[in-house]
C-alpha cells in the first residue's frame, strides 16, 4: 500500500507545472526504494512510461543529486530490460526513453554509465542484450563533451574518453550471443579510421566462433560498419574466413565422408556462402568503394601468392558481381587475366626444376572455378548468369583464331596446348557443367552456342560444335524442349559453310531420334537445299541426307555388335526408345532416291556420296540392295563390256569439256574405291547369313566379275591406250595438259583401288600378286611421267602429293605380310612383292602418307578413317612393323650396294616411326601406355601389366641409341645426316614419357651428354637436335646453368678473342662444339636457353616483389617472411651469378656479325633489367634491421668487373667491324642490291640495340647508387664510370654517307651496263675477284 500511495504520489506531482515538489519528494526516497518502485512499474507496464518521465523531471542533472540519481534509474532500468521478465513493448518504451535523457548526462556520470556495459559485457551479465541499443547514445553523447574528464589516473576529452572505452570494450572478450548486436551498435557510433579498425579485428576473431547460420547476419551489419572506413580489412577477412572454411570442408570430406555430417553438411556452407555473397553485392551496389577495394584486393591476389586471396568464394563473389554494370568488365578482365596466368605460371612450373623445388604448388584457379560450378547447385542464382557469361567470354577470346591459309587442328594433348587453349577449354567446361546442373539456364547456353555457330561461320568454331555436341549428349530428351532453336538453326544450313555443316548435324545427330519434328524440318531443309546454286549446299544436303541414313535402321539390320566398327559414343544415349523399322525402311528408301539424283551433279558432290555409302551399308545393311545396284549401275556407265576392248573405262566420259572449261564429272576412281569396300564389307557380313537366298548373289558376283575383268585390262593396257605416255602434253597451261593431267590421276587411283582389291581377295595367290606388282608398275611409269612433266615447271601445287586410295588398314595388312609374315605357305607368293625394291618403298611411303594425313587434318581417307579406335590400332600395327624393319636391318647393311633414287626404306621407317609417335601423342595421349605395350610381344601377361610407361618407352629408347651410336661410329661416306637428325627427334618424343626422377631418366640425361662430348660432327642440324636433347632434359633435373658456361667456354676457345692479341687456350667440354658448329647454331641455342633462364628468374623475382607489396606486415611478420624468401633470394642470386660468368665468356668472343651478336645484345640488355629489377626488390624490402645480403654485393663485385667494362670493349668490336665492313664496301661494292640492303638491316639493328644495352646498365647503375645511400653499404665501389656517349645525328656525317650512297648508286648503273657487254670468261674472272676481297677485310 505504501508503494502504491508513492507511485500515485510521484505521477501526481509530476503533473505539476513545477517539478520542486517532487524533486524534494524523491530525495526523501532510499535508492532502493526508487529501485523498488521502478521495478514493480514496469512489471505492471501500463505507467512505466509515465513514471521513468516523473523521475527524470525531479532528477535535472543540473544537481549532483538529481545526476546521481538519473545515473542509478539508467542502472535499474538496463538491469531490468536484460532481465528478459518485461513485456517486449515496456523494455522498448524505456529504452526510447533512456535514448531521449542521455545527451544531458555530464561527462563523467556518462563515463561510468559506459562502464557499466562494458563490465556486463565482459562479465556476461547481459541476457537479452536489448540495453545494447541505448550504448550507441551513450558514446556519442560522451564524444560530444569537450571539458576534460577524469578517466582512471588521466584527463581525457569526451572524445578521447570514447576513444578508450572503445579499446576497453573490444578488448574484452564478448559473449557469442551479443555479437551481432554489439557489431550493429557500433554502426550507430561516430568513429575514427583508428576505432574503426579495433572494432573490425575484434568482430573478424568472432567469425571462428559463431554458428554458420550466424555469420551472414554478423557480415551484413559489418559491411554497413564497413562504410565508416576499413573496407579492405572486411572484404579480406570475410574471404580469408570463407577460404579456410572450404579448406576444411574438402578436408573432412577426402578424409571421411562421414563427417560430412556430423561436422558441417555442405548444403549448409553453401547456402551461407550464398547469402555472404549476395549481402556484399548488395553493399557494393550502395557503396561503390566497396567495390572498387575488393577488385583491388583480388587484382593484388592475383599478383602475388594468390591462394589465400582468389579462392572458390572470392570467384563466385567476383562472378555475383557482374551484375553490377559499372564493375562487369572489369571483374571479367581480372578473372580472364587469372586464369591466363594461372595456366602460364602452371606450364613454366611444369617446364623448370630450378623452379619446381623453390616453389610449391599451387592449386589453379581453374580448379577453383569448377568448384564454383559444382557449389552453385545451392541456389547460387546469382552466380549462375557470371558463370555462363564468363565461359563465353573465354571461348569468344581465346578460342582457334582465323589464319590465312592455315588450318586449325585441336589436339587431346594437354601438353601441347598453349595457356589459351587451356582457357579456351576451361571456358567449354564451365558451360558444360553449369548445362548438367542448371535446368532454368539451359535453354539459354543452348541458344547462344547455336547463335556462334550460326553467325560465326567464316572463323573457326570447332570449339563451339565441340561443346553443342556434349551438350546434347548429355541430356538430348530434355533437350526436345528447346527444338525451336535447334530448328532456327537448320534454316541458315544452305548458306553455311561445308565444315561447318558437318558439324552442326554430327552435334544434333541424337536429337533426331528423340524428335521426329525435328527430323523432318531438317529433311525440308536438305531437299531445298539439294537444288541451291551453291555448291557448298548441295554438299551439306549429301551430308545431311547420309547421316539419316546413317542412324535411322531398317528392320532387320546388323547391330552395331556385328558391324567391323562401334557406333559413335553419342548413341548409346539416344537408343533408348522404340522406333518404327516399317517407317525407316519407307523413310530411308525415300532419301535413297533423293541421293541418286545427285549422281547426275559435280564431281565433288558425287565424291562425297561415294565417300557416305560404306558408313551407310555398315550401319544399316538392309539398304545394301539398294546401295550395291546404285554402285552396279553407276560404274556400267564407265565399263567397256567387251572383254577384249582396251582400255576397260572410259575415261573420257568422265571429263566434261564446255568451251575452254574441263572439268572432272565423274571421279571414278572413288567410285571404284566405294565399290571395292562396300562389296568386301557385303561379302564377309552379310553374305554369311544369306546364303540361302540366291537372288540377293547377282548384283555382287557382276560386280566381282567387273572388278576382275577391269583388272586383267588394266593389265594389258598400256599407256598409249590412254594417251598418257611420255610424248603427251601434261601442261596446266593447255587444255589437253590439264585434261591429261585429270585422266593421269585417274588412272592411277584406279590402279591403286584394284591393287588393294586383288591384294584382299588373293589369298596370297601368286598370280594375284603378280597382278598387284603389274598394276603398281602401272601406277609407277605413270608416277615418273607426271613427276618428270611437272618438275620441269616453276610451280609447287602441280608437284603436291595427291592422297593415297589404299585404306589405312590396309596397308597396315600389306606391310605386316611384306616385313613379318614368316608363313612356308605365303613365301612364294610374298616374295613377288618383296623382290621389288620400288614397291617395298611404295608401301611403307603410302603409310607416311596416311599418317602425315591424319596429323594434317585429324582422320585418314577409306573405311574407319574417322574413327578414333581403328585409328589407333592400325597405328600400333604400323608402328610395330616399321620399328622391326628398322631395328633388324641397320640402313648400312640394307642399303649395301644400292646406289637408288630416294629415300632409303629403313630411313622411311624411322620417318614413319617418329610421325606415327608424334600422331598418337597429339590424338590419343591417354593410350600412350596401350601404345607402347602393342609394340611389345609379350611374354609372361602377369609380368606385362607391372611394367610401367618410362620402363617401356626405356626399352625402346635402348634400341635407339644403339642405332645412333652405330651410325656414329660408321664411315664418314656411309654417315647419313638425315637418319641422325630423326634418331635425335625420335629419342626426344620418347624421352618425354619417362619420370624425370626414375634411373631411366638420368640413364638418358647422361647418354646424351657423352654424345655431345665424344662426338665432333661438323653438322649443324645434327648438333642442333643433340644439344636441344640436351637441354631439354637437363633442365628437369637442375637448371642449365653450369651447362651453358662449359658451352660458352667451348664456343669463346672455337672463335677466337675480341682481341687478336689474345691467344686462347680451347676448351673440350662438349666435341660437338667445333668451328663449324660453334656459331650461329650452338651460340643461338645457349642464348635461347639464356633467355629462358632469365625470364624464370624474372618472374621469381615478380613474385618476391608482389608478395612483399601485398601487405603491411609487423617486424616479426616481416623477419618471418624474410626467413622464408631467403632460400629463393639465394637461389636468384646464384642464378644470375652463374650467368654472368656465362655472359663474361661470350662478350669477349669474336661472335660473326649478324644473328648471334644480335642475340647476345638483346639477351645482355635483358641480363641488366633483371640485375635493376633484383636491386629495386631489395629498395624495397630494406630495413634498417636487414642488412643487405653478402651474396649480393658479391653478384654486384662481379658484374662491375667482369661483365660492365667487357660490355663496353664487345660494343666497341661491334661498331669497329661495321666501320671496317663499311671501309670494304667503300672500296669496291657489292654486286647485288640484297646484300646492301642485308647489310643495312643488320647495321640498323645494331644501332637499335647497342643504345638499349647501355641504357639497361646506366638503369642497373642507378638503382645501385640509391641502394648504397639507404644501405650505406659502397656497391659502386667496384664500378667503373660509363663511356660518354653520344646517339645524336651528326649533319655532316650524313650528309657524307648519303653523297656516297648517290656516287655507289650512279657507279652501280655503270657496271650493270658493262656487265651486259661481259662475255661468259669474264664472268669467272669477276668471281675470282671475292677471295681477294676477303684477304683485304682480314688485313
Amino acid at each position: 500500500m505504501i508503494h502504491t500511495t508513492m507511485d500515485q504520489k510521484i505521477l501526481s506531482l509530476a503533473t505539476e507545472k513545477t517539478a520542486d515538489r517532487l524533486q524534494e519528494f524523491l530525495q526523501t526516497l532510499k535508492e532502493d526504494e526508487l529501485a523498488t518502485l521502478l521495478q514493480k512499474q514496469a512489471a505492471e507496464g501500463k505507467t512505466a512510461g509515465a513514471f521513468l518521465r516523473a523521475i527524470f523531471k525531479g532528477s535535472p542533472c543540473s544537481e549532483k543529486a538529481g545526476a546521481l540519481r538519473r545515473l542509478k534509474t539508467y542502472t535499474s532500468c538496463i538491469q531490468l530490460v536484460e532481465s528478459e521478465n518485461l513485456q517486449k513493448e515496456v523494455a522498448s518504451e524505456i529504452i526510447g526513453l533512456l535514448m531521449l535523457e542521455a545527451h544531458g548526462f555530464p561527462g563523467l556520470l556518462l563515463v561510468e554509465l559506459a562502464n557499466v556495459f562494458v563490465v556486463a559485457i565482459k562479465e556476461g551479465n547481459l541476457m537479452s542484450g536489448k540495453s545494447l541499443e541505448l550504448l550507441p547514445i551513450v558514446l556519442t553523447a560522451l564524444g560530444a563533451k569537450k571539458e576534460k574528464l577524469v578517466y582512471g589516473k588521466d584527463e581525457l576529452s569526451g572524445e578521447d574518453c570514447k576513444k578508450q572505452l572503445i579499446k576497453t570494450l573490444c578488448s574484452v572478450r564478448w559473449n557469442r550471443q551479443h555479437v551481432i548486436q554489439l557489431t550493429s551498435m557500433f554502426k550507430d557510433v561516430p568513429l575514427t579510421a583508428e576505432e574503426v579498425e579495433f572494432v573490425v579485428e575484434n568482430v573478424m576473431k568472432m567469425f571462428s566462433k559463431l554458428n554458420l547460420q550466424e555469420v551472414p547476419p554478423l557480415v551484413y551489419h559489418l559491411l554497413i560498419l564497413s562504410s565508416k572506413g576499413n573496407r579492405k580489412r572486411v572484404l579480406e577477412g570475410i574471404i580469408a574466413f570463407f577460404n579456410e572454411l572450404d579448406k576444411q570442408h574438402n578436408e573432412e570430406q577426402s578424409g571421411n565422408e562421414l563427417l560430412d555430417f556430423v561436422i558441417m553438411p555442405s548444403s549448409e556452407l553453401r547456402h551461407v556462402e550464398g547469402s555472404v555473397i549476395l549481402h556484399i553485392v548488395f553493399a557494393v551496389r550502395l557503396d561503390c568503394e566497396l567495390g572498387r577495394e575488393l577488385l583491388k584486393h583480388l587484382k593484388a591476389g592475383q599478383q602475388g601468392d594468390f591462394s589465400n586471396n582468389v579462392c572458390p568464394f572470392s570467384i563466385a563473389l567476383l562472378l555475383s558481381i557482374t551484375r553490377i554494370q559499372r564493375f562487369e568488365e572489369q571483374v571479367f578482365d581480372l578473372l580472364k587475366a587469372s586464369v591466363v596466368k594461372s595456366f602460364k605460371d602452371l606450364q613454366l612450373l611444369e617446364g623448370s626444376k630450378f623452379l619446381q623445388n623453390l616453389v610449391p604448388h599451387r592449386s589453379c584457379v581453374s580448379t577453383m572455378i569448377l568448384e564454383v560450378v559444382k557449389n552453385s547447385v545451392y541456389s547460387w542464382d546469382h552466380v549462375t548468369q557470371g558463370l555462363v557469361e564468363f565461359g563465353f567470354i573465354l571461348m569468344d577470346f581465346y578460342g582457334p583464331k582465323k589464319i590465312p591459309d592455315g588450318k586449325t587442328i585441336e589436339t587431346n594433348s594437354g601438353l601441347s596446348r598453349t595457356p589459351q587453349k587451356h582457357a579456351c577449354k576451361l571456358g567449354a567446361n564451365i558451360l558444360l557443367e553449369t548445362f548438367k546442373i542448371h535446368e532454368m539456364i539451359k535453354q539459354e547456353i543452348l541458344e547462344q552456342v547455336l547463335k556462334r555457330v550460326v553467325s560465326r561461320a567464316s572463323s573457326p568454331i570447332s570449339h563451339y560444335l565441340d561443346l553443342l555436341s556434349n551438350i546434347i549428349v548429355c541430356s538430348p530428351l530434355i533437350l526436345q524442349s528447346c527444338s525451336s532453336k535447334v530448328t532456327e538453326a537448320f534454316d541458315y544450313l544452305s548458306f553455311l559453310p561445308f565444315q561447318t555443316v558437318q558439324g552442326l548435324l554430327k552435334a544434333v545427330q541424337p536429337l533426331l531420334k528423340v524428335s521426329m519434328s525435328m527430323r523432318d524440318s531438317l529433311i525440308l531443309v536438305l531437299r531445298k537445299a539439294m537444288f541451291s546454286s551453291r555448291l557448298d549446299a548441295r554438299k551439306s544436303a549429301v551430308a545431311g541426307f547420309l547421316l539419316l541414313l546413317k542412324n535411322f535402321k531398317v528392320l532387320g539390320s546388323l547391330s552395331s555388335s556385328q558391324c567391323s566398327q562401334t557406333i559413335g559414343v553419342s548413341q548409346v544415349y539416344v537408343e533408348v526408345h522404340s522406333y518404327n523399322s516399317v517407317a525407316n525402311e519407307t523413310f530411308c528408301l525415300g532419301i535413297m532416291d533423293s541421293l541418286r539424283r545427285c549422281l547426275g551433279q559435280q564431281a565433288d558432290v558425287r565424291l562425297m556420296l561415294y565417300e557416305g555409302f560404306y558408313d551407310v551399308l555398315r550401319r544399316n545393311s538392309q539398304l545394301a540392295n539398294s546401295i550395291m545396284h546404285t554402285l552396279l549401275s553407276q560404274l556400267k556407265q564407265y565399263y567397256e563390256p567387251r572383254p577384249d576392248v582396251l582400255p576397260p573405262l572410259k575415261l573420257e566420259s568422265c571429263i566434261l569439256t564446255q568451251g575452254d572449261q574441263i572439268c572432272l564429272q565423274e571421279p571414278l576412281d572413288h567410285l571404284l574405291c566405294c565399290v571395292l569396300h562396300c562389296l568386301a564389307w557385303y561379302k564377309s557380313k552379310v553374305l554369311p547369313i544369306q546364303q540361302d537366298e540366291e537372288e540377293e548373289e547377282g548384283f555382287y558376283q557382276d560386280l566381282d566379275d567387273m572388278m576382275e575383268s577391269i583388272t586383267s585390262r588394266m593389265i594389258k593396257s598400256e599407256l598409249e591406250d590412254f594417251e598418257l605416255d611420255k610424248s603427251a602434253d601434261f601442261s596446266q597451261s593447255t587444255g589437253t595438259g590439264f585434261k591429261n593431267n585429270i585422266c593421269a590421276y585417274l588412272v592411277m587411283g584406279v590402279c591403286e583401288v584394284l591393287m588393294e582389291y586383288n591384294f584382299s581377295i588373293g589369298n596370297f595367290s601368286k598370280n594375284k600378286f603378280e597382278e598387284v606388282l603389274s598394276l603398281f608398275m602401272c601406277y609407277k611409269k605413270l608416277s615418273d611421267i607426271l613427276n618428270e612433266k611437272t618438275g620441269k615447271g616453276k610451280t609447287k601445287t602441280a608437284n603436291k602429293t595427291r592422297d593415297s586410295f589404299l585404306s589405312m588398314s590396309f596397308v597396315s595388312d600389306l606391310l605386316t605380310a611384306l616385313f613379318r609374315d614368316n608363313t612356308q605357305s605365303h613365301e612364294e607368293s610374298l616374295s613377288v612383292l618383296r623382290s621389288n625394291n620400288e614397291f617395298m618403298r611404295y608401301a611403307v611411303s603410302m603409310a607416311l602418307q596416311k599418317i602425315e594425313q591424319l596429323k594434317e587434318t585429324g582422320y585418314v581417307s577409306g573405311p574407319g578413317g574417322q574413327n578414333p579406335e581403328k585409328i589407333f590400332q592400325n597405328l600400333c600395327k604400323i608402328t610395330r612393323v616399321l620399328l622391326w624393319r628398322y631395328t633388324s636391318i641397320p640402313t648400312s647393311v640394307a642399303e649395301s650396294g644400292r646406289k637408288e633414287k630416294g629415300k632409303s626404306i629403313s630411313l622411311l621407317c624411322l620417318e614413319g616411326l617418329q610421325k606415327t609417335f608424334s600422331a598418337v601423342q597429339q590424338f590419343h595421349q591417354p593410350r600412350i601406355p596401350l601404345f607402347l605395350q602393342a609394340l611389345d610381344v609379350p611374354n609372361n601377361e602377369g609380368e606385362e601389366a607391372e611394367v610401367t610407361v618410362t620402363q617401356r618407352a626405356a626399352f625402346q629408347i635402348r634400341q635407339f641409341q644403339r642405332s645412333l651410336v652405330n651410325l656414329l661410329n660408321s664411315e664418314k661416306e656411309d654417315f647419313n645426316s638425315r637418319e641422325a637428325v630423326l634418331l635425335i627427334s625420335f629419342l626426344s618424343s620418347l624421352s618425354k614419357l619417362l619420370e624425370p626422377s626414375s634411373p631411366e631418366f638420368v640413364q638418358m640425361l647422361s647418354w646424351t651428354s657423352k654424345i655431345c662430348k665424344e662426338n665432333s660432327l661438323e653438322d649443324a642440324l645434327f648438333c642442333k637436335g643433340l644439344m636441344n636433347l640436351l637441354f631439354s632434359l637437363h633442365v628437369l633435373c637442375k637448371s642449365p646453368v653450369t651447362l651453358l658456361c662449359d658451352l660458352s667456354q667451348d664456343i669463346h676457345g672455337h672463335l677466337g678473342d675480341i682481341d687478336e692479341d689474345v691467344e686462347m687456350e680451347k676448351t673440350d667440354h662438349f666435341a660437338v662444339v667445333n668451328l663449324r658448329t660453334a656459331a650461329p647454331t650452338v651460340c643461338l641455342l645457349v642464348l635461347s636457353q639464356a633467355e629462358k633462364v632469365l625470364e624464370e628468374v624474372d618472374w621469381l623475382i615478380t613474385k618476391l616483389k608482389q608478395q612483399e607489396s601485398q601487405e603491411t606486415m609487423s617486424e616479426e611478420a616481416s623477419s618471418q617472411a624474410t626467413l622464408a624468401n631467403h632460400p629463393i633470394e639465394k637461389a636468384i642470386i646464384m642464378e644470375l651469378g652463374t650467368l654472368l660468368t656465362f655472359f663474361h665468356e661470350l662478350v669477349q668472343t669474336a661472335l660473326p656479325s649478324g644473328i648471334c651478336v644480335d642475340t647476345l645484345l638483346k639477351d645482355l640488355c635483358k641480363m641488366y633489367t633483371i640485375l635493376t629489377a633484383l636491386v629495386k626488390y631489395y629498395l624495397q624490402v630494406y630495413q634498417s634491421s636487414r642488412r643487405i645480403p653478402k651474396i649480393l654485393e658479391k653478384l654486384v663485385k662481379l658484374s662491375g668487373s667482369h661483365l660492365t667494362p667487357l660490355c663496353y670493349s664487345f660494343i666497341s668490336y661491334i661498331q669497329n667491324k661495321k666501320t671496317q665492313s663499311l671501309n670494304y664496301t667503300g672500296g669496291k661494292k657489292p654486286k647485288k642490291t640484297a646484300d646492301v640492303a642485308i647489310a643495312m638491316a643488320r647495321v640498323l639493328r645494331e644501332s637499335r640495340a647497342i643504345p638499349n644495352l647501355i641504357f639497361a646498365i646506366e638503369q642497373y647503375e642507378k638503382f645501385l647508387i640509391r641502394l648504397s645511400k639507404k644501405s650505406k653499404v659502397n656497391l659502386m665501389q667496384h664500378m667503373k664510370l660509363s663511356t660518354s656517349r653520344d646517339f645524336k645525328i651528326k649533319g655532316n656525317i650524313l650528309d657524307v654517307v648519303l653523297r656516297g650512297e648517290e656516287e655507289e648508286e650512279e657507279e652501280k648503273e655503270e657496271e650493270e651496263q658493262e656487265e651486259e657487254e661481259e662475255d661468259t670468261a669474264s664472268e669467272h674472272g669477276g668471281q675470282n675477284e671475292e677471295p681477294a676481297k676477303k684477304k683485304k677485310k682480314k688485313k
